[in-house]
């Protein structure tokens, strides 16, 4: 066994490696970005070597700088996680020529597999169903139109070195498909540094379903059961479980046979998954193959008993498996979540931000799978995935009821996640009757919005500010008769007169008392709240009208972060005067930036007369695209930006001037 690893990745993967390392008694070293510097996955790790500035490309990304740290400090082994370079055979290549063992697959097998056009070849010949379509080398725009007409809409464009959904398009009728094309091709090239695209026919309502295979250097190949993958937004899972509900031992076994099938026929070496889509007649075909881990690894590890990444290091390290197929069997039924710093109210545009406060409570049934804590921030440079929520219970039901619990008691305060969203997944009757596709979410939770602000979590915001203001009065002067009657007097009425922003609403509160009991009064209702406990770091158990509510509020400027009744919510404190917003200003429609990120284009210029819904600009953040389009009919009046440009949210990006008419 290897003596200490490198783990060429960040956040919760390098810090998962590093766990069954230590357990293993192998040294570590982490690699980090100048971004990551404190971040726990740094912390942790034995070592610790900078690779270079924030952005990827000049850190994570570099194959020189990770093999060159791995020498410095004599780690015998690279452990890529997922993501970065897990799927970059230039990796494992470095690491053959500098004599340090690789944990995955031989270059050869990353490049085929790397490779969608010429996998779905190889894997055809070896019998393994694909969909139909046209994956050969070189295909242009006409080529691929072509294929499209000839095997029917809707397609599906893809990139031949995708993953995680870039440089993907779902075309649904031909006078799409130009424009498709383009904006896959410009992704796939930002992402991957390829731009070539294959093109299949889009399999109505499927699921994905992935099924995980293990092979050693023995010549031995096992399936580690399946996984459902259906739930995703944007073509990226976010909620994972296994067994697979739409999967039976009869149809288990010819998937498994059909992942081990292709496993074999390439000499697959170490941890892989094979991914299919799941028609609703029990036909599937072959999709991808991933040559790493894969996020969702700890259902399997739940259901299993199995340590997949001590699996792979034995494996790396020579070791047989010591696995026989029938060995492997599920034990009861796991369900993982991931937890994205995003605002799925706002068509899951990624967020930024300092997390001031990471809780998640901490039980047998419960896994946490973590790249945050407290303190941590949260960039525009990385993927927005915080942590994986894990569960384990006997059966399917029993495991739903624990993730409802879980989600509702995590707390994330400082940036905006998905907890809410993934709460309505899981509480939606379709999700309960395991009825999943890979359109779930367009079927049953299109336009989704937070619920509506629960009234005890107001009345906790208004507690915590109103305790905050006392203690500052005491260590003033604790004569003052300011201090007993809050800093704001309306007429010769004593108390607090507070105005906060929820979202587009505007909240008026008045909260009277002190020394922990108090009064607010919102809209003629009255709520009496008791503070039965109070922490330095938000978290509060309040007593309101006779009800014990744990609630957890911190304060950052003018913006309050509450998590009360397993809702979240960023409220903005209202000061007395406010700074006009830009359309304001210019007396024309301001168009900001959704995201801190990257102009990547712009389609106009000032002047330019546009039809409603035309791209303007076009917005990077975090490796995804979001396209800036005219809402009606208009002008251009001003353009602030230029491709290239790096932008903060709300950065005035151009104005614009409505169309008299326009409607």
């Amino acid at each position: 066994m290897f003596r200490k690893v490198l783990v060429a990745n960040r956040g919760e993967i390098a810090r998962r490696v590093m766990r069954t390392c230590r357990e293993l008694g192998i040294a570590t070293v982490a690699v980090y970005s100048d971004a990551d510097a404190d971040e726990p996955h740094v912390r942790e790790a034995d070592e610790a070597v900078r690779l270079g500035p924030a952005p990827a490309g000049e850190s994570y990304l570099r194959v020189d700088a990770v093999v060159e740290a791995a020498t410095r400090t004599g780690a015998d082994a690279i452990h890529p996680g997922y993501g970065f370079l897990s799927e970059n055979a230039e990796l494992p290549e470095a690491c053959l020529a500098a004599g340090i063992v690789f944990v995955g697959p031989s270059p050869d097998v990353i490049r085929l597999m790397g490779d969608k056009a010429a996998a779905k070849r190889e894997l055809e010949a070896a019998g393994v169903p694909v969909v139909p379509g046209r994956h050969g080398d070189g295909l242009t725009d006409a080529d691929l139109t072509a294929a499209a007409d000839e095997i029917g809409y809707p397609v599906l464009v893809k990139a031949v070195a995708g993953g995680g959904g870039k440089g993907m398009r779902a075309v649904e009728r031909p006078g799409e498909l130009a424009d498709a094309l383009a904006a896959a091709r410009r992704e796939s090239r930002n992402a991957f540094g390829d731009d070539r695209l294959i093109i299949e026919k889009l399999v109505a309502g499927p699921r994905h379903v992935e099924v995980q295979v293990f092979g050693d250097t023995h010549g031995h190949v096992v399936h580690v059961l399946e996984r459902e993958c259906s739930v995703q937004r944007r073509h990226q899972k976010i909620v994972e479980e296994t067994p697979s509900p739409a999967v039976d031992d009869e149809l288990r076994a010819r998937m498994g046979a059909a992942a081990v099938r292709a496993a074999e026929a390439v000499d697959y070496v170490g941890a892989g998954t094979v991914e299919f889509l799941l028609a609703d007649d029990g036909d599937f075909y072959f999709l991808e193959m991933n040559t790493r881990l894969q996020v969702e690894h700890p259902v399997t590890e739940l259901v299993t008993g199995l340590d997949l990444v001590e699996l792979q290091l034995r494996v790396a390290a020579g070791e047989p498996l010591g696995l026989d197929q029938d060995d492997i069997r599920p034990r009861g039924h796991a369900l993982e979540a991931r937890l994205y710093a995003e605002d799925a109210g706002a068509g899951f545009l990624p967020q930024t931000g300092p997390v001031h406060r990471f809780a998640v409570p901490r039980r047998g049934d419960v896994r946490v799978d973590s790249g945050v804590e407290s303190g941590s921030e949260v960039t525009r440079y990385y993927d927005p995935m915080l942590a994986k929520l894990v569960v384990h219970a006997a059966d399917r039901d029993e495991a739903i009821e624990r993730m409802r619990w879980l989600l509702a008691h995590t707390t994330v305060l400082g940036v905006t996640t998905n907890l809410d969203f993934l709460a309505a997944v899981i509480d939606h009757e379709a999700f309960r009757r395991g009825a999943l596709t890979t359109t779930f979410v367009a079927d049953h939770l299109e336009g989704w919005q937070p619920p509506a602000t629960p009234d005890e979590l107001l009345t906790a915001v208004a507690v915590s500010l109103q305790a905050d203001e006392e203690h500052q009065a005491d260590a003033g002067d604790p004569y003052s008769p300011w201090r007993a009657l809050g800093p704001w007097r309306t007429g010769q009425v004593g108390g607090w007169q507070l105005t906060l922003e929820d979202g587009p609403a505007t909240v008026e509160l008045s909260v009277t008392g002190r020394d922990g009991r108090y009064r607010v009064s919102r809209d003629g209702t009255t709520a009496q709240a008791r503070v039965l406990h109070r922490d330095p770091d938000g978290t509060l158990r309040l007593e309101i009208d006779g009800h014990d509510v744990p609630a957890a509020v911190v304060r950052d400027g003018d913006v309050v972060w509450a998590h009360v009744a397993g809702v979240v919510r960023q409220l903005r404190i209202v000061p007395a005067t406010r700074h006009a917003d830009p359309a304001a200003l210019t007396g024309h429609t301001a168009f900001t930036s959704p995201m801190p990120g990257a102009v990547i284009s712009v389609d106009v210029a000032a002047g330019d007369e546009v039809a409603a819904g035309a791209t303007l600009l076009v917005v990077e953040a975090m490796k995804m695209e979001h396209p800036v389009k005219a809402p009606v009919a208009g002008t251009v009046s001003a353009l602030h930006v230029a491709a290239g440009d790096a932008v903060d949210a709300g950065t005035v990006l151009l104005e614009f001037e409505p169309t008299e008419d326009a409607s």
